[in-house]
């Protein structure tokens, strides 16, 4: 009989084991999910911020190009002549000007 409930005793035991065991599997399962679904949102979120920072650097590219080719354009002797007769008034000799007298 004694060993009769002892089997009993160690049957408990392992049952006992196999729950606790499950519970633990269970709860690490959880705080994994957890953390995965926070961690694909994070992902989508720098997936986002690269899209608009590659967008801004696409913009700033275009924007340098534009700079570059005014830089260009500033250096010849059509925007001297444009920029002397806008600001200055100056005109060849010879050139008329006409003016525009509805206001």
């Amino acid at each position: 009989m004694a060993t009769r409930a002892r089997y009993k005793r160690r049957r408990f035991q392992n049952r006992a084991g196999i729950v606790w065991a499950s519970i633990v599997v269970l709860i690490l399962v959880t705080v994994v999910s957890i953390k995965s679904i926070g961690l694909m949102q994070k992902a989508r979120e720098y997936r986002a911020r690269e899209q608009a920072l590659e967008e801004q650097i696409e913009y700033e590219t275009q924007r340098s190009d534009e700079i570059a080719e005014y830089e260009r354009y500033t250096e010849t002797r059509k925007y001297i002549e444009d920029t002397a007769k806008e600001k200055l008034g100056l005109v060849y000799p010879g050139e008329i000007i006409f003016k525009n007298t509805d206001n």
